[in-house]
């Protein structure tokens, strides 16, 4: 049985990783603005560098996001990236994680994309290599990037690698549930949340059509939030870093005032909340690729 969330004396800010797919391309169901323009992205930096925001998170295929990130200044975050496809053959896709490295300065942890291209005929080759990239100095550390269909535990128990990203929210405990999180952490690996809001399904006041039937379910939640005096962000984000399993929470913004607001929810009073009642079971609703 999952343990009661509890906040930490640390600041948890410190704790938190900035999602940069917003700097690359305009992502996101909730996300009206667009991409980030450049000297946006530049003064969302400088902030989060000055309150201890710890990682970056990018990747190959995040539109123009690394091409963004070499024009900026990232000497104070660990950057995480991730592998193109094994379709480009294990030898493409070093090549790729090299020229995000050149283009970086550095990686800091490189996280296969696609599980599947581990589980795939090349997978074993694809994770000597990456060993390989680890163990020349190129990068810092390596990892994947799951789902929970993935089986991440099953994932960190075959490949034992540094560091694994997968969803995790107030909405999404399924991984908190059935302990893989706790798992995670007894096999020693650095665990990254992402999709922490959901791609904001937890704010949004009037749903997708092909989330009609989430409607009633997140209502709910929010009236639950709304009744502890909190908003939604703070819940979401004090429930995520009140996770002792959780190293590091990813979250986007797409403007200064986004960023300013994660940064003072993150720091809010962690609400008294019934977090396993905020939970949904329902995977059509919790994964956004079947939205």
């Amino acid at each position: 049985m999952p343990s009661a969330a509890v906040r930490s004396n640390a600041d948890p800010v410190r704790r938190l990783g900035l999602g940069t797919v917003q700097f690359g391309q305009a992502y996101g169901v909730s996300n009206t603005a667009g991409q980030v323009p450049l000297d946006e992205v530049r003064a969302m930096l400088a902030r989060a560098a000055g309150e201890g925001v710890a990682v970056l998170d990018t990747a190959a295929n995040y539109g123009q996001a690394e091409e963004v990130l070499a024009q900026c200044d990232t000497r104070a975050f660990r950057i995480v990236s991730k592998t193109v496809s094994v379709k480009n053959g294990v030898a493409g896709v070093i090549a790729r994680a090299r020229q995000s490295v050149q283009s970086l300065g550095r990686v800091d942890v490189l996280l296969v994309h696609a599980v599947a291209d581990l589980l795939g005929p090349d997978g074993d080759a694809l994770w000597y290599a990456l060993r390989d990239l680890k163990e020349q100095g190129t990068v810092g550390a390596i990892g994947i990037s799951a789902y929970v269909a993935d089986d991440p535990v099953a994932l960190a128990e075959r490949f034992r690698p540094d560091a694994i990203q997968l969803p995790f929210s107030l909405l999404d405990q399924r991984l908190l549930q059935d302990g893989s999180l706790a798992r995670l952490k007894d096999l020693g690996v650095e665990v990254h949340a992402r999709s922490l809001f959901l791609q904001g399904l937890l704010f949004m006041e009037t749903m997708p059509e092909k989330l009609r039937d989430a409607a009633p379910l997140v209502k709910r939640v929010r009236l639950q939030i709304a009744a502890a005096h909190a908003t939604p962000l703070a819940a979401a984000l004090g429930f995520v870093l009140s996770r002792p399993e959780v190293d590091i929470a990813v979250v986007g913004a797409t403007s200064r005032h986004e960023l300013e607001e994660t940064l003072a929810s993150a720091r809010a009073p962690l609400p008294a909340l019934d977090w396993p009642a905020c939970a949904l079971d329902d995977a059509r609703i919790l994964t956004p690729s079947l939205w």
